[in-house]
């Protein structure tokens, strides 16, 4: 069971709470854990990625284990300790301006 924390807009449009939990088997790369976000949430699609190209939008932030995953390979594997449900996998908005 993988543990995502979403942000307070995207928690709105899914009309979910702060935390979901998704199954997921085998091994999970973000591109996985991505597309079962938008096939259980179909709400979702193009909120977290471009339709096309499957781009993080800007703005967004990808963390899990204290550290920012956000520009890691689509295809990177995610931390054991998520896989685990032992931490979660937050998607932050990020801000801009000074």
């Amino acid at each position: 069971m993988i543990r995502v924390i979403l942000p307070t807009y995207l928690q709105r449009l899914a009309n979910v709470g702060r935390e979901v939990q998704l199954e997921v088997d085998g091994d999970i790369t973000f591109l996985k854990l991505l597309d079962v976000i938008e096939d259980k949430y179909p709400m979702l699609k193009g909120t977290i990625r471009d339709h096309v190209t499957k781009v993080r939008r800007d703005y967004l932030r990808f963390f899990a284990c204290g550290q920012d995953l956000s520009h890691l390979s689509p295809d990177q594997l995610l931390p054991i300790e998520v896989l685990e449900g032992k931490e979660p996998f937050r998607i932050v908005g990020a801000m801009s301006g000074g």
